[in-house]
């Protein structure tokens, strides 16, 4: 039946062009002859032999491409050649077109299909980067499309156009040399050469990251370019990097879901997990940030959004992402600003940063990670120093934070039963948590001064070397 319609097309174009032409004769040349109209892609495309097995393509598809690409657009057709597409079959095993199950045939020909009207002088001015095809992915995103026009103009390191800029009353057609097929994440990895670092890093790391990222996902990969990877490494080969610490580091990169940047845009700031994993096998958490573009962990930004594969999103970053520990949490995270500064300039006596920022036993003072620490949040410091009166001082002040951390041991929401639970600080006093918690707490602590109006608001916040659980009070030692 699409055979039949495309004959159609065919014939009927050509009895327009035989009218015109006897019209044409019965002139008496005292009338100007009207402008000849432009043709649309399909028209174009039927008239040009080395496009006939994309006529086909387009007619043999899902979704009636032919009545698509006839639409008014404008539409931006990357067209393989006859050749390109005889390629193409013989490298993926199929015989003929007609062996390509036509709805992934679709897709392949929807990935050639830009929604706006672009010239090779467009992307020439912007030399790199991406556009939006028309092909799906898994979570029904339009999957992305490099293209690299600092010499000639190719698109997905696979097709090169031959002929630009073939005008179409609906848009424009650049003819190329291949077919663009499907692009996973690590495709898109593989095609874009600021990306070469991390494609080696993930070849050298334990646990075959390239299949693993080359799987269903869907996956977000916070990617760091080539840059980030200099910077971070410091002159150490990425060869001389343990495997299982690069593989952590990598995957602390991924996180298993498609999440673009309009989502974290609209959520504002919050907390997810990588596919890394720290004390007990718990996935690693990462904090973000849009106030002011989209921020990890406090130490790497977003500058190349939404670069869509067939299984997940590509959002590029300008430094690497290190296994997080919880005072990357607390600086990172303006929710403890003034938890940040009680560990710090209220307390120079005692060297909070690099305690918590241990990651190995065996320490000389005996404080060894992991850490379980409860955070008391800006406006719970805000009561204390209220109820006081004033800020208390340094010796008070360090007790507090101290009876705030139990160390050698990371206690997550899901080792904590049914009942009241007694922690042992730092500081060597106890509290005791009492699980479920009332009202909207998830957990209450009765601290050792019998306050009991303590709620644990937040869990959970995984770090490699402990975790945190978000208090909405600070607890005071007996």
């Amino acid at each position: 039946m699409k055979t039949l319609t495309a004959l159609k097309k065919t014939t009927a174009l050509a009895l327009v062009l035989l009218v015109t032409l006897s019209c044409s004769s019965d002139d008496d040349n005292t009338t100007p002859s009207p402008a000849p109209q432009a043709k649309s892609i399909v028209e174009i495309a039927l008239e040009t032999p080395e496009l006939s097995t994309l006529v086909q393509a387009l007619v043999r598809a899902d979704g009636n491409l032919v009545d698509v690409l006839e639409g008014d657009g404008p539409f931006t057709v990357l067209a393989p050649t006859n050749a390109a597409f005889t390629a193409f079959l013989n490298a993926n095993g199929f015989a003929s077109l007609e062996d390509v199950p036509t709805d992934v045939l679709s897709q392949v020909l929807l990935n050639h299909v830009i929604m706006a009207d672009i010239k090779a002088a467009d992307l020439q001015a912007q030399g790199t980067g991406y556009a939006a095809g028309s092909a799906t992915s898994d979570a029904g995103l339009n999957i992305s499309i490099y293209f690299d026009a600092t010499g000639g103009v190719r698109f997905n390191n696979a097709g090169t156009v031959t002929t630009a800029d073939i005008d179409a009353s609906n848009g424009t057609i650049h003819i190329i040399n291949g077919v663009l097929g499907l692009p996973d994440i690590v495709d898109h990895a593989i095609m874009n050469d600021n990306f070469s670092s991390l494609v080696t890093a993930l070849g050298a790391a334990d646990g075959d990251l390239v299949s693993v990222l080359q799987g269903d996902g869907p996956f977000t990969v916070l990617a760091p370019d080539n840059d980030a990877f200099e910077t971070f490494l410091n002159g150490t080969p990425i060869g001389s990097v343990p495997t299982d610490l690069l593989s952590q580091i990598l995957l602390n990169h991924v996180i298993s879901a498609a999440i673009n940047a309009d989502f974290l845009i609209d959520a504002g700031s919050g907390y997810t997990n990588t596919l890394a994993t720290g004390p007990n096998d718990n996935n690693i958490s990462i904090y973000f940030d849009t106030t002011d573009g989209v921020a990890f962990n406090g130490v790497s930004q977003v500058f190349q959004a939404d670069v869509v594969g067939t299984n997940g999103i590509i959002h590029a970053v300008n430094n690497v992402i290190d296994i997080p520990t919880v005072v990357t949490f607390a600086t990172a995270d303006p929710l403890f600003s003034t938890l940040v500064s009680a560990l710090t300039d209220l307390t120079p006596g005692t060297d909070f940063v690099e305690i918590l920022s241990r990651t190995s036993g065996s320490n000389a003072d005996g404080i060894n990670p992991d850490y379980t620490v409860f955070a008391p949040t800006n406006d719970a410091f805000d009561s204390l120093i209220e109820d006081l009166g004033g800020v208390p001082s340094e010796v008070v002040l360090t007790n507090v934070l101290l009876y705030h951390v139990a160390s050698e041991a990371n206690v997550t929401s899901g080792d904590l039963m049914m009942g009241a639970n007694p922690v042992t600080s730092l500081q060597g006093g106890v509290f005791t948590l009492n699980v479920p918690g009332t009202g909207d707490n998830i957990a209450d602590i009765t601290d050792g001064s019998g306050a009991t109006d303590i709620g644990v608001v937040a869990v959970d916040v995984q770090a490699g070397n402990g975790v945190i659980h978000v208090i909405n009070k600070v607890m005071l030692p007996n």
